[in-house]
């Protein structure tokens, strides 16, 4: 009985070790559905997006002012002369976001994970940033400009980013 069972465990030793099981790697978009081709209005103005993904999409020129994006996640976007006026992007997700010309007025990104994304030439008057998490760089650039106070919230910009 012993020999028989050496044998098998050798046996299932030397197939595994030749012919190993398949690995599949995650990547974040991989876990994300694109929204590409689903994006075919400009105006989001005032709806629930509570959760929705956006990943790897251009979103020029779209508006999004007073929309509900709480909990969203933009992955790889391009947010270019976006209207994020008034949106609350509380517990949201924006990695590899790039926010150019964008409205970011009077919106909440309060505990937001926004790593990795860049920020140019954006207005953030009145944003709450309240424990939100920016790469330390973005936060300064941010903070050159930073005014305002939010008018849900009543929190200074510049205090919610840190500023000194």
């Amino acid at each position: 009985m012993k020999l028989w069972q050496i044998l098998a465990s050798m046996v299932l030793t030397v197939v595994l070790f030749v012919s190993p099981l398949s690995a599949q790697a995650a990547s974040s978009s991989s876990i994300t559905r694109s929204a590409g081709d689903e994006v075919e209005t400009k105006d989001f103005s005032g709806q629930d997006l509570t959760g929705n993904e956006y990943t790897n999409v251009v979103l020029e020129n779209v508006n999004f002012s007073n929309a509900n994006l709480r909990g969203a996640v933009f992955n790889g976007a391009l947010l270019e002369d976006a209207n994020l006026h008034g949106v609350d992007f509380r517990q949201g997700i924006a990695y590899l976001v790039k926010f150019k010309n964008a409205d970011l007025t009077d919106s909440l990104f309060t505990d937001a994970m926004m790593l990795r994304s860049v920020f140019e030439n954006v207005d953030v008057t009145g944003a709450d940033f309240t424990d939100a998490i920016l790469d330390g760089v973005e936060i300064k650039k941010l903070c050159v400009n930073a005014s305002g106070v939010n008018s849900k919230t009543g929190v200074d910009t510049r205090e919610s980013l840190g500023c000194k």
